[in-house]
């Protein structure tokens, strides 16, 4: 009876066993498969200096919440991202305007996604003593019609036009929404919206367009007609110098491109770093612009 009472504590013991280590097994292969969910990999994207302060700080907060995720953001201007990201040479390319209006840009090969909106406001040395201007009158200082500030009400100094350079999202927008048609006389240009802050606060008479996320104490922000360069005149276009801010993806985007996008649309960017650095979220826009240029009422 001892006999086959210790075989059968045995057995159990045996089974016990067995089903310990099954259960160890399990357990174990259950964080692998959990640390091999975790995202890894790099991702590039290129071009809108003016989206660049936004998707940079977005990619930190994106990085340390995905340790092992690379995130490299660069400029070049809207017209590079575009067309880098449609030649599959980056994963995501920012952009100040819609593809469709990119000579070139083959649009059946990429994605839209829309991330933010952003104002854009003629800026000025603060020693032009101008503060207001009406459109005519920015158009004829950028046309060479005007070439002195007394002409509109500002010092006896000459205007010092810097431009963004063709390509660039921030000039066809300023072209788009203020030139509307009319040639800009031939000035010094620059490829980026960090250049254009720096000399326009460091040149006497200078004026020049920046995004409100370069807006700083060293610049003036030159109202238009009366309206100020404010978030709460572009959610209903009373300030018409506004654009979308688009990050395009290829039509088969990698899983960190499509993670960061949407992070890019999470609670965190799009309430907090949206309005941080100067940005508006889409989902407070009382308006809606399209490829045209046509805006409507929500």
């Amino acid at each position: 009876m001892m006999g086959k009472r210790s075989a059968f504590l045995t057995g159990l013991t045996v089974i016990a066993a067995a089903v310990t280590l099954t259960a160890c097994g399990g357990q174990s292969g259950s964080k692998t498969a959990t640390s091999g969910k975790a995202l890894s990999g790099k991702v590039t994207a290129v071009g809108s200096t003016a989206l660049q302060p936004l998707v940079e700080q977005a990619a930190k907060d994106f990085q340390a919440k995905n340790p092992n995720v690379t995130v490299n953001v660069q400029g070049g201007g809207s017209g590079t991202g575009l067309s880098q990201v449609a030649q599959g040479a980056v994963d995501i390319g920012n952009s100040d305007i819609f593809a469709e209006s990119k000579p070139g840009v083959a649009t059946d090969k990429i994605t839209e996604h829309k991330v933010a909106v952003i104002g854009f406001a003629p800026v000025v040395n603060p020693d032009t003593k101008v503060k207001k201007l009406t459109m005519v009158q920015l158009q004829n200082i950028f046309a060479g019609k005007v070439t002195n500030w007394k002409q509109v009400g500002g010092k006896n100094e000459k205007i010092v036009l810097v431009n963004r350079a063709t390509g660039s999202g921030t000039r066809a927008t300023f072209d788009d929404n203020v030139m509307k048609g009319k040639k800009s006389v031939k000035s010094q240009e620059q490829d980026s919206s960090g250049a254009v802050q720096k000399i326009v606060g460091s040149t006497p008479g200078a004026i020049s367009y920046l995004a409100f996320s370069y807006l700083t104490k060293n610049l003036q922000a030159v109202a238009i007609d009366g309206v100020t360069p404010t978030t709460a005149n572009v959610l209903n276009n009373k300030w018409k110098i506004w654009s979308y801010e688009h990050m395009y993806t290829q039509k088969k985007a990698n899983k960190v491109a499509t993670a960061f996008i949407k992070f890019m649309n999470s609670d965190h960017v799009q309430g907090e770093l949206v309005k941080k650095l100067g940005y508006i979220s889409i989902k407070d826009m009382q308006v809606v612009k399209d490829a045209k240029g046509n805006v409507t009422n929500k």
